[in-house]
């Protein structure tokens, strides 16, 4: 017989070693977030202002470029600057030397990662930003680095020590790194208004992407609205409810225009003997709930979690032109 013994269970024992080092590796690496909130409310702040000025009048794209693990923050980096509507990519320091420099132009901005700012392997992209002026804006943790030096423009991330025991596998300044670089792209974003629905052109993919597409692609139109107008029998409603298979029905006067709207729920509520020979009038939820078809899904969401229903009436113009359940925003991963 098998155990039906869960596999984990809880327990008022000592906190497992492995669990011991989570807590100490998040406890350091916040220890480095926060000195470089503390330093970007200081002399930091100047030169990160100067930093997204930069980009933000820049003619063309952010070159974010890095080796090693800053090589992995720089690629997210560029992607992050990228969805957010700051033209970006990412060019790795070593290959820079084999080709990839004809990437760069005169109107970018190069954005260089290098904790130390002594890699050899960065000297071939500085020596092509003096060669063609194109500004060059170094991350680093010492600004008087080679790095740091060549620069237009420092960000000096503070000297944190790293959760590695031993000091020295990139954690707690690769974290810093990304942080920065998320800093530059939510200022960069904020600065030039950028909207939900411009952030939508860039992410038609994915459950995001549901999201951001609109009320209007996900609502039931034509025969598939479930309708009634005022003055129907219960029992032409509760037909057109089941017929439908979205467990309400509309109310509509002479214009189309939403009046009211039944769900399972109401029925539930007004159970009486003669209920089927009523009027939807007397049953009917008045004023229901509605939303325009260009709407945003996400915003669609917080309406029916807001509001606790399951329905949403779809108006244009003050008509009804469709309507959309819960359900469907499920299949479609929205929900």
């Amino acid at each position: 017989m098998p155990s039906s013994k869960p596999l984990m269970t809880q327990s008022s024992g000592p906190t497992p070693d492995s669990v011991e080092s989570a807590l100490r590796t998040l406890e350091t690496e916040s220890g480095g977030i926060n000195a470089l909130a503390a330093a970007l409310r200081g002399p930091l702040g100047e030169a990160f202002a100067k930093a997204v000025d930069l980009i933000r009048n820049a003619k063309g794209r952010v070159i974010v470029t890095g080796l090693g693990k800053s090589g992995h923050m720089a690629r997210k980096i560029a992607a992050t600057l990228a969805s957010t509507g700051t033209p970006a990519f990412f060019v790795h320091t070593a290959e820079a030397a084999h080709g990839d420099l004809g990437m760069i132009t005169t109107d970018d901005v190069i954005m260089a990662l290098s904790w130390s700012g002594e890699q050899p392997e960065m000297k071939t992209l500085v020596n092509y930003s003096a060669r063609f002026a194109i500004p060059m804006i170094a991350v680093t943790s010492n600004a008087a680095s080679s790095l740091g030096q060549a620069a237009d423009i420092v960000i000096e991330l503070p000297r944190a020590r790293e959760a590695c025991p031993h000091n020295l596998a990139p954690t707690t300044s690769t974290m810093m790194q990304v942080a920065i670089g998320d800093a530059i792209a939510i200022a960069l974003l904020e600065g030039r208004g950028f909207t939900a629905l411009e952030f939508a052109h860039f992410h038609p993919g994915g459950k995001l992407g549901a999201m951001l597409k609109f009320v209007r692609d996900y609502m039931r139109t034509g025969a598939e609205i479930p309708v009634k107008p005022e003055g129907t029998k219960m029992s032409d409603a509760v037909m057109e409810m089941s017929a439908k298979g979205l467990g309400c029905v509309c109310i509509v006067n002479a214009a189309n225009e939403a009046v009211g709207i039944i769900t399972d729920g109401d029925l539930r509520r007004h159970m009486r003997p003669d209920l089927l020979t009523v009027s939807v009038d007397d049953i009917m939820t008045k004023q229901p709930k509605t939303v325009p078809p260009s709407m945003l899904a996400s915003e669609m969401i917080e309406v029916l979690n807001t509001r606790k229903i399951t329905t949403l009436v779809v108006t244009e113009a003050d008509k009804v032109v469709g309507i959309v359940h819960l359900h469907d925003l499920l299949r479609a991963g929205v929900a």
